[in-house]
């Protein structure tokens, strides 16, 4: 038997998750949940990443003994260490204002291959008033693998979403950071790369952005699979082995990510739950009833992506001024379930479209795969079947990667997915 443990950060909560391989099956059991969120620091969104390390060090402890550490967290947010490796504030959050109006370079996407998003890490350095004190950039995960290592590093998957890298030869673009600090950026490691060691505990680099480690655990029979890692963002696409770079594939704003074992992501950002999860936070109420009730209201179609949905606040106001009626709560709620179906139906089409990939089969993983009526409402909009699960598909995927590293388990991402179809429930919805 073998156990590892999987931080997972997520932007809502994080939590510690001990993952067992025995018996051609892998397992997890969460030992720590934590709540994470902005912290307004002046007139700055911040992220509480000391508070964060102090709570994954507690699930560490109640990991037991273990094998192997993981970290995945969302991506894009950094941390800027001084010349002495001191963290030199609170890494500021990704909705924060700052980079507010900030407009792409020409040329951009035939180098990085990313969806213009204004909050990625390259335009927020842009912003940044800290940089010439900076000595080095680290990404959340690596941030928190240096506290709990000394060693520095950077994670290819999550290094991709900085806008830095050559999506061409995977590594930090000359021209793209030629205008940042030298030694900045610091060397990149890959998925089952050792990052070093905490208290004789091997740290493993895992797919340290949590899409592509959700990816890993897609329970896919082949590849024709579309995916949706649905949590506060919905990521939709397909995985290749190449970037897609065409000016159509920039006009339809779809983004090319590195994924495990050298894939591509190709995907695009769809708001996700995130909608759901302000409404819910600004009725202080239960969501089980609401989604009961909007199964048989009708809603109103709304842009999802609109950016006047990314600020937290008054989610419901903001969306009846959209679509320009009152509605009851259940509408509301049916209104953003019938638009993320709509919007994930379109990301899937484009992204066979684009890519020339066929997809037969649309995997939801992540914790809108609970959400049975936001299932079976994609399933109508794409016209295709979807299999929902694992929820805890990042987890799976980091521990995964984690279990590979130490020998646990051996083969390709073919192979760590037919273990995922073995261990975990899954839930078919047919297109009505």
């Amino acid at each position: 038997m073998t156990a590892v443990a999987a931080v997972d950060l997520g932007a809502s909560s994080g939590r510690v998750v001990r993952g067992v391989i025995t018996d051609g099956a892998v397992r997890i059991e969460e030992v720590h949940r934590f709540a994470n969120g902005p912290v307004h620091h002046g007139d700055r969104l911040h992220w509480d990443v000391p508070g964060l390390y102090r709570e994954v060090l507690t699930g560490l402890k109640k990991a037991g003994e273990i094998d192997s550490i993981g970290i995945d967290s969302w991506a894009v947010d950094y941390g800027l260490l001084d010349a002495r490796g001191r963290l030199l504030d609170n890494p500021v959050h990704y909705r924060d204002s700052r980079t507010d109006g900030i407009k792409p370079p020409d040329g951009l996407y035939e180098v990085n291959g990313l969806q213009f998003q204004p909050f990625n890490t390259m335009f927020q350095l842009m912003a940044e008033p800290l940089l010439p004190q900076a000595s080095q950039l680290l990404l959340i995960p690596d941030l928190l693998s240096y506290w709990l290592t000394g060693e520095r590093g950077a994670e290819y998957t999550n290094a991709t979403t900085t806008g830095l890298i050559d999506v061409r030869t995977g590594q930090w673009s000359p021209d793209l950071t030629r205008n940042l600090p030298a030694d900045l950026l610091p060397k990149l490691r890959h998925p089952g790369d050792s990052a070093g060691s905490y208290h004789g505990v091997p740290v493993t680099a895992v797919g340290s952005h949590d899409t592509a480690s959700a990816v890993v655990a897609v329970p896919a029979e082949n590849e024709r699979f579309a995916y949706i890692s649905c949590g506060t963002w919905s990521l939709v696409g397909v995985e290749l082995s190449d970037p897609v770079l065409t000016p159509e594939s920039q006009a339809a704003n779809f983004t090319n990510e590195g994924g495990v074992d050298g894939t591509i992501r190709y995907l695009r950002n769809v708001m996700g739950l995130w909608l759901l999860q302000e409404c819910l936070r600004k009725w202080d109420t239960a969501l089980d009833p609401l989604l009961r009730e909007a199964a048989h209201v009708r809603g109103r179609l709304f842009d999802p992506n609109d950016p006047v949905f990314l600020p937290p606040g008054d989610m419901p106001t903001r969306i009846q001024q959209w679509c320009g009626t009152p509605m009851t709560r259940a509408e509301i709620v049916r209104s953003i379930l019938d638009s993320l179906a709509l919007a994930h139906a379109d990301a899937v089409e484009d992204a066979q479209r684009l890519s020339g990939q066929e997809v037969d089969t649309v995997h939801i993983v992540g914790g809108g795969s609970h959400n049975e009526l936001l299932c079976q409402l994609t399933a109508d909009a794409c016209g295709l079947p979807v299999v929902a699960g694992p929820a805890e598909a990042t987890a799976l995927g980091n521990v995964l990667v984690q279990a590979r590293a130490v020998g646990a388990v051996h083969g390709t991402l073919a192979d760590l997915r037919k273990l995922v179809r073995q261990s975990q429930p899954l839930r078919r919805y047919l297109p009505r």
